[in-house]
């Protein structure tokens, strides 16, 4: 019975070797390099354009399927814009004082980002706009202003998950 388990092991082993799978990345493989552009902010909450670009950055660097470069050596530039940020109380509990008075406790941010994909030299984007939003929840906190921050920077995480996955897989 081993002997069968084994050879039945290795029989799939070589079916699934002669199929085509492979192990890598799935990047378009004309792309190797990649720029993220300073990012547009059109929305009041101060920072969030150095903190996408940075977390922008940060994941195509942990993808590992492109290399980051600069603008002027890079295959092709990711032009982002940061459209709506959105803060909306999602869960009360009644004030501690006794007078029945109700407070947000629990927050969800939402960020939308609108973003692009150039190949320098050309005059169509190679990925036309599109536009993705990234989610997270938060708690009130001994400082709300932190806590909001804190939580823009995951919304922002959120969405730059989508967008590098879009450019190195999905499009």
């Amino acid at each position: 019975m081993k002997n069968f388990q084994f050879y039945a092991a290795i029989a799939a082993m070589i079916f699934c070797c002669g199929c085509g799978y492979t192990c890598g990345s799935i990047a378009h493989p004309q792309l190797k390099t990649v720029a993220v552009a300073p990012v547009i902010n059109d929305t009041t909450s101060y920072n969030s354009s150095a903190i996408l670009r940075g977390l922008l950055s940060e994941r195509f660097t942990t993808d590992g399927s492109m290399q980051l470069k600069t603008m002027e050596t890079a295959d092709c530039i990711v032009y982002a814009r940061i459209t709506d940020v959105r803060y909306q109380a999602i869960d009360y509990g009644v004030a501690s004082n006794g007078d029945d008075t109700y407070l947000a406790n629990e927050w969800r941010c939402e960020a939308d980002v609108e973003f692009s994909v150039v190949l320098p030299g050309r005059g169509k984007p190679l990925i036309a706009n599109r536009k993705v939003t990234g989610k997270t929840k938060f708690i009130n906190g001994p400082d709300m202003e932190t806590s909001r921050n804190n939580a823009l920077r995951q919304a922002l995480f959120s969405a730059t998950k989508t967008i590098v996955s879009s450019i190195t897989e999905g499009w």
